[in-house]
């Protein structure tokens, strides 16, 4: 334990099986001291909704903040599970997480960028395309995101859809955002609506633990919904440019083809990777869609396909309920490792008003 300027005690995280550790200040949350420190814990939401950073407290007192009770449960906080986005060390804490990682972890930056491109690719999805600054280099992972932060302070949440090697050499770079409309909302109104080109926008990241581990030759589901397709066509674009020649299998669902806003860059793709295979699933088809592929419920796909997932990893982004549902399906009846199911789940603010409304 190691003392601030204000004489009120620091506490020291130590995480296992890694043995990396690192320092949290008072009323700091674990995963902030954690990137703040560049240690790579896995995280998605930030803000106690989506429960990817909960691991296993094996000594200290760590007390939560807000959370949702979906992320972490009461009888998981009794059995000592711990949500790091959230949870303060009272003492000198020692965790269980399998994912963190060694190297890698990106310094967090915060710049304005530039829209320089916007292109709908259906009804409610739009192709948003930002310049960086000039000279000024963004290192990151393929399938991070970047939080937006808007006049009033708050913040939005939007994957990189581009593999970092796509930003463009000796200049300014671009990022490629896949931004749903979400009806009444702050954020996405405005880029629907009223966002004019050429204007600025300021970013902060990278952010996120949803990336691919290349220290593995499993064979690897892509499991997306909607924008969720996001993170995956960055990983995608990953493997092809770093020559990965691992098995893969997307699996993209929405509830009409139209949700499937980038079906034939995908096709395409998959003249050029041997090693990728496409699974489309729709739930919701109308007669005039003419849908002939598959058809339910995007994560019960999987399952159809591969009801032994043991041999797997699973790398799945998109609306909490399929990734949730994923998780449980996979980890409980398929065989899948917990520690191999790697997921980024879109939790809104109308998720999040709604989930912590009384019942």
């Amino acid at each position: 334990m190691t003392h601030s300027e204000t004489g009120t005690p620091d506490f020291q995280i130590t995480v296992k099986p890694s043995e990396r550790s690192f320092t949290a200040m008072p009323g700091e949350t674990m995963l902030a001291a954690a990137i703040r420190a560049g240690v790579g814990l896995p995280y998605g939401c930030k803000d106690g909704a989506c429960g990817t950073c909960k691991c296993k407290k094996l000594a200290g007192s760590v007390v939560h903040g807000a959370h949702q009770s979906k992320a972490l449960s009461e009888e998981e906080e009794a059995n000592g599970l711990v949500l790091t986005c959230c949870g303060v060390a009272h003492s000198d804490v020692l965790l269980e997480s399998r994912q963190v990682t060694t190297a890698g972890a990106f310094a967090i930056k915060r710049m304005p960028t530039r829209v320089s491109a916007m292109e709908r690719k259906s009804a409610d999805v739009m192709l948003l395309k930002l310049q960086l600054p000039a000279n000024d280099s963004f290192s990151y992972h393929a399938g991070q995101y970047v939080e937006f932060i808007l006049r009033d302070g708050a913040r939005r949440s939007y994957s990189m859809a581009n593999a970092p090697h796509t930003q463009a050499t000796g200049g300014a770079g671009a990022l490629e955002l896949h931004i749903r409309h979400m009806p009444g909302g702050k954020f996405t109104e405005h880029v629907f609506n009223t966002l004019q080109d050429k204007e600025i926008l300021r970013v902060e990241g990278p952010y996120g633990s949803f990336f691919l581990r290349e220290d593995s030759s499993k064979p690897i589901v892509l499991l997306a919904s909607g924008t969720g397709f996001a993170p995956i066509k960055a990983v995608i674009e990953h493997m092809q440019f770093k020559g990965i020649t691992r098995a893969a299998t997307l699996y993209w669902g929405g509830r009409r083809p139209a949700d499937l806003y980038l079906d034939e860059w995908v096709k395409m793709k998959l003249t050029e990777m041997p090693q990728l295979r496409y699974v489309p699933v729709i739930s919701d088809a109308l007669p005039e869609d003419a849908w002939r592929g598959r058809s339910g419920l995007v994560h019960q796909a999987v399952l159809q396909d591969w009801p032994d997932l043991s041999a797997h990893q699973v790398y799945a982004c998109g609306a909490p309920v399929v990734v949730d549902s994923a998780r449980a399906a996979y980890t409980g009846q398929a065989g899948l490792p917990e520690h191999e199911f790697y997921a980024d789940a879109f939790t809104t603010e109308a998720d999040k008003a709604r989930d912590a409304a009384p019942a």
